[in-house]
């Protein structure tokens, strides 16, 4: 059995997601997790759902032990999680992420763009991403500019799993907890 077959069984045998397998030139199998939701873990909640330090040593310690057993040859394991900007790998992440920012690479260009940002959403038989306006120039250039800025129009792309390169989460940075208030407001108005 190789390395990743014995990867993808011992993580998701504990319960957890398996997004990604690196193996670098110098040995270093990297081993990247995420918790699947409404899945109680012995290592205890977390406030986010996120992968916890206690998490990645679980896996850690059992893949230590599988890949011995499997005689599988590295120099140094990481498990880690997949980091704010969580890659979106099968089309099970899109379903689980819609409604969340995300930055994608289209394979074929589409008006010349092959990179776009915004809301995704499911539609029937594909995606769509609810595509963001390019922020308004800032600085002394955009002052001095004598045409005013026009409010862009909202654009839409449809695409299917199978027209993306690649795919993430845009992160959202918040060290003072202003958007996850403002989200928790928006939610309780909805109700």
């Amino acid at each position: 059995m190789n390395w990743q077959d014995a990867a993808q069984r011992t993580v998701t045998g504990l319960g957890y997601e398996l997004v990604d397998l690196e193996r670098s030139p110098g040995g270093v199998l990297r081993v990247y997790i995420d918790r699947v939701p409404g899945t109680d873990y012995p290592t205890g909640a977390s406030e986010t759902g996120a992968v916890t330090v206690d998490d990645c040593e679980a896996v850690t310690r059992q893949l230590q032990y599988v890949l011995e057993v499997e005689q599988c040859d590295y120099m140094r394991l990481e498990v880690s999680s997949p980091g704010l900007d969580r890659p979106l790998k099968r089309e099970a992440d899109y379903a689980r992420f819609a409604g969340e920012r995300v930055a994608l690479t289209l394979k074929l260009p589409l008006a010349g763009r092959k990179k776009f940002q915004g809301r995704l959403l499911q539609r029937e038989g594909g995606w769509r991403l609810e595509v963001e306006p390019a922020p308004p120039a800032k600085g002394p250039k955009a002052a001095r500019s004598a045409v005013p800025a026009e409010p862009a129009a909202e654009q839409a792309l449809d695409f299917v799993w199978d027209e993306v390169r690649e795919a993430h989460l845009v992160p959202v940075v918040d060290f003072k907890g202003r958007a996850r208030t403002a989200a928790a407001e928006s939610v309780h108005d909805g109700e």
